[in-house]
């Protein structure tokens, strides 16, 4: 219950206070993060914690100049793989028989399924599912910074191309997908702050099937 009391609590708050939030705190949000399932366990995406003021200030016009990308204490760039290549795919899973300290044939068998299929794909393609991927972890940063009573507004609203430029993305073979400031909202200034949390009844969302 405890959970779903903080998921009740959060909201997307439209106006934050400046106010830091602890390190501490950020780190479990982005232990979430990585902890967060992926398709094939490749986590194809890089989170970029940017708390230089000034590169926050440059990202603000290109993201419908909302203000709390400069308000927040730590704004959150989910930037998904711009393409499935050999060596990434085969770096996860040199990681994962490396830390479990075995090799396993059908393990092998399935990267090898994997790089004769997504190599092979459309780049824009690629990205589009790594974009997803990034985005169930995105979620469960914002479960996890409601869990700490931390606000958490998700931001699709910007220019991705001029995100990439600022933070230099698209050379390090990544491409920005959805961005996550966390902050503490602004209680005078935010006009969603007081209003009643709105979502469909379970009756009209969920189909159970017998």
């Amino acid at each position: 219950m405890e959970l779903l009391d903080k998921l009740n609590w959060r909201y997307a708050a439209k106006a934050m206070n400046g106010e830091k939030v602890a390190e501490d705190k950020v780190e479990r949000i982005l232990e979430a993060a990585r902890l967060a399932p992926t398709s094939s366990g490749l986590q194809p995406f890089e989170i970029i914690v940017v708390k230089n003021q000034d590169i926050k200030e440059q990202i603000r016009p290109v993201a419908w100049n909302q203000s709390m990308i400069t308000d927040c204490s730590h704004l959150l760039v989910f930037a998904a793989w711009d393409n499935y290549t050999e060596d990434r795919i085969n770096y996860m899973f040199d990681l994962t028989n490396e830390i479990r300290g075995f090799k396993n044939e059908g393990w092998e068998n399935y990267r090898k399924m994997l790089l004769d299929m997504y190599p092979q794909k459309d780049p824009e393609e690629n990205f589009n599912h790594a974009a997803k991927q990034a985005y169930i972890a995105f979620s469960q940063s914002i479960a996890a910074a409601a869990f700490e009573e931390v606000d958490a507004t998700p931001i699709e609203g910007f220019d991705p191309a001029a995100v990439d430029k600022i933070l230099g993305l698209r050379e390090k073979g990544l491409r920005s997908a959805v961005l996550l400031p966390l902050g503490y909202r602004n209680e005078s200034e935010d006009w969603l702050v007081n209003l009643v949390k709105v979502r469909k009844p379970m009756e009209e969302l969920v189909t159970v099937i017998e």
